[in-house]
């Protein structure tokens, strides 16, 4: 069976003689490899306390972006400077072999690989769960990363992997590269979703190299021509299966139907069967209250659907830090003329990530048909676990707030300081 490697703090006999009579006395370098060797061979008996931490790190930042932006930053910088380190280990390696001095032991190594990993994916998960569509394809990439999870921390099948399927072992590198940018980048920079995601594909891609080499070996013009030729496919697939990526940065906080809008205390009113005859006279009012991080400005569409097939796209603006979340809603009017059946509205980013969902039905039948009462839900998450309900309630509407608009010929929009915005076809 394989287990974790030992780490031995010493270097073998033919390093210690090669760095003695290469720089004479103990350099200060060879000294603080041995330092970092005794300081990994103390830390090793204790590694099972590493992937709790990684999870109270990721908690730390998930609820202090809000409260304490800052030090939910800083947290996230420390993942970025944790990679950095582990991806610029082999390049310092080199050159210190280079230069005369004795590499790392390959156990010193795996056991910072390692770790780094657990960090990863542990700092990454709170973000996920919160985030995710359970009703949704975003379910089953949630249940990979909480597969790889679990494998970090199981040494025979980790090392295992490292040691013997090096290819799959650089692809589960090549993931967690993806989702330490995915998460971190707009908490850090402010940057959408769409534009983190772009990030995190092409740091996937770069950091997937090694596993195509090692598929490919040996290396010939025509398989390099090959792998050159794969990677545009790869980076393709990622991105028609960004709807299975969870935003980890946007949620839902509350979603409502409703006949009418009180527009200046921007909450839902009204209550009534979605019948054909309701929608017709009435239209519809969509409401969802989106949390996103302070700072970040971001484009979401309300994607009516009815039966499955796309009938309608509204877009929204919306702007982060407000705690209850930004406050949008669509009002639809404009409805076909057979409108019964199963409708789903798909909350998107404006580069295809689902944030959330709403379905009703449309049914002659009062009894059948949706009752839009204006009631404000909360999503729903894995059972007896949701991180969103240990967020404050939402703050009650300012009446106070003086919106200013925009108006065209199908659409009207509205947007106001205090965090909402709207509108309607």
């Amino acid at each position: 069976m394989t287990r974790a490697p030992d780490i031995d703090p010493s270097p073998p006999p033919d390093e210690q003689t090669h760095a003695a009579t290469a720089g004479g006395p103990p350099s200060r370098v060879a000294a603080w490899q041995s330092r970092l060797e005794r300081l990994m061979a103390r830390l090793h008996p204790w590694r099972w306390l590493w992937p709790p931490m990684a999870l109270a790190a990721g908690l730390a930042s998930f609820f202090l972006v809000e409260r304490q932006q800052w030090l939910g930053a800083m947290l996230a910088l420390g993942m970025l400077l944790a990679w950095l380190l582990l991806l610029s280990e082999s390049l310092i390696g080199r050159l210190l072999v280079r230069r005369g001095y004795p590499a790392l032991p390959r156990g010193v190594t795996a056991f910072i690989a390692q770790l780094i990993h657990q960090e990863t994916l542990f700092f990454t998960l709170p973000f996920l769960l919160a985030t995710t569509v359970w009703a949704s394809g975003q379910a089953l990439f949630t249940l990979l990363i909480l597969a790889m999870a679990l494998l970090s921390i199981l040494d025979p099948l980790y090392y295992r992997l490292a040691e013997r399927h090096r290819w799959l072992y650089f692809a589960f590198h090549a993931q967690c590269v993806f989702l330490v940018v995915l998460v971190t980048l707009p908490t850090l920079l402010h940057l959408t979703t769409g534009q983190s995601l772009v990030l995190a594909i092409l740091a996937m891609l770069l950091f997937s190299l090694p596993s195509l080499v090692h598929l490919l070996r040996p290396l010939t013009t025509r398989r390099l021509l090959a792998m050159l030729a794969l990677l545009p496919l790869l980076a393709g697939a990622a991105w028609a299966g960004r709807a299975w990526v969870p935003p980890a940065s946007l949620w839902i906080s509350g979603s409502a139907l409703s006949p009418a809008f009180a527009r200046q205390a921007r909450h839902p009113l009204g209550s009534t069967p979605l019948t054909p005859a309701a929608l017709t006279g009435q239209g519809l009012y969509a409401y969802t209250a989106i949390h996103a991080p302070r700072g970040l400005n971001e484009e979401v569409v309300h994607v009516w659907r009815q039966n499955g097939v796309e009938v309608d796209r509204i877009p929204l603006s919306i702007r982060g830090g407000r705690e209850a979340g930004y406050r949008a809603w669509s009002h639809k009017q404009n409805f076909p003329k057979d409108p019964r059946g199963a409708w789903r509205i798909d909350v998107m980013t404006d580069s295809g990530q689902r944030i959330g969902m709403l379905r009703f039905t449309v049914s002659e039948d009062k009894e059948a048909a949706t009752l839009a009462d204006g009631t404000i839900h909360k999503p729903s998450g894995i059972p007896g676990l949701s991180l969103r309900g240990l967020l404050p309630p939402p703050a009650p509407p300012d009446d106070a707030a003086t919106p200013s608009g925009k108006a065209g010929p199908l659409e009207e929009a509205t947007e106001s300081a205090d965090g909402a915005s709207g509108a309607q076809r």
